[in-house]
């Protein structure tokens, strides 16, 4: 990871924003997964000035109580890295799927069997709408239990569990490949039949339909607005991020993030826990005064 304390780099010219997207973990969060007063009025200054916010995040639906304080007039945000539009206006436990974006069982259970083959000893859990499966090897890293213990070939077949129910992502673990070279060869295993990227700082990919992402995720939500891409500010910190912080008219890598969001970014703020975010839309709102 890199760390910065150095002030914002906008680009040189810019749209006025109509919608800003920002990941949460590493991003609008502080690492005690907290909002900072700060960024909470930021947040709303933006919204009072007429641009959306939107959460674009890799977390679930479910984990989404962090933030539900905070989504104001529209409500939505996209989840699992863009398998999933969700209105949180319901609260923890009672969000509504507004747009899912699968990823097809047939493909999973490819992608789970050449990662197999191409990594030995990788072990899955399987994310659906509704529910969390995963095998018995998975590690525990959250504090939720998981539904069923299976392997994955039989979570994701027909006799699985909520067999109808879709798959927003798989989760692939290894405990001894560094992170990114896991990440490396994931993608030379799957090819195109699956999106594969990861959030985490361990060695934990999250697996999404081929064509699914934030950022294509938030292209759709975009389109349905009138609201071009020139017209969007995004942020993010790791390389889940790096397609939205690519599409984005101006984009802003963290303090704290990974090289290959850096690279991707138009611009650079302050880490996290500086908050960055809300350094940056502070500025841009007083541009657009």
């Amino acid at each position: 990871m890199t760390s910065a304390t150095r002030q914002p780099q906008p680009p040189a010219a810019a749209a006025r924003p109509r919608l800003i997207a920002t990941d949460l973990d590493g991003t609008l969060l502080r690492d005690d997964k907290s909002v900072s007063p700060r960024t909470v009025a930021a947040l709303a200054a933006a919204e009072e000035a007429g641009i959306e916010v939107f959460f674009v995040t890799g977390r679930p639906a479910r984990w989404m109580d962090v933030v539900s304080d905070h989504v104001h007039g529209h409500g939505l945000a996209i989840c699992g890295n863009g398998a999933a539009v969700v209105d949180l206006h319901g609260g923890p436990g009672s969000h509504r799927f507004v747009k899912v974006r699968a990823l097809a069982r047939e493909n999973a259970l490819d992608t789970v069997r050449l990662l197999r083959e191409a990594a030995p000893g990788t072990v899955y859990a399987v994310e659906q709408t509704y529910g969390f499966n995963q095998e018995p090897e998975y590690p525990k890293m959250h504090l939720e239990v998981p539904d069923v213990l299976r392997p994955a070939e039989e979570l994701l077949g027909p006799d699985g569990p909520a067999p109808d129910e879709p798959v927003l992502k798989i989760l692939a673990f290894h405990p001894t490949i560094e992170p990114d070279a896991f990440l490396t060869l994931a993608r030379l295993a799957v090819g195109d039949r699956a999106n594969v990227t990861r959030s985490s700082p361990s060695a934990l990919l999250e697996i999404s339909g081929p064509d699914v992402s934030k950022a294509s995720t938030l292209a759709l939500c975009c389109a349905e607005r009138g609201i071009s891409h020139e017209e969007v500010v995004a942020f993010g910190d790791m390389p889940n991020d790096v397609e939205m912080l690519t599409w984005a008219g101006q984009s802003y890598a963290m303090g704290n993030a990974h090289p290959d969001a850096v690279a991707a970014a138009s611009g650079r703020t302050v880490a996290n826990n500086d908050d960055g975010v809300a350094l940056v839309i502070e500025q841009l709102l007083a541009r657009t005064a």
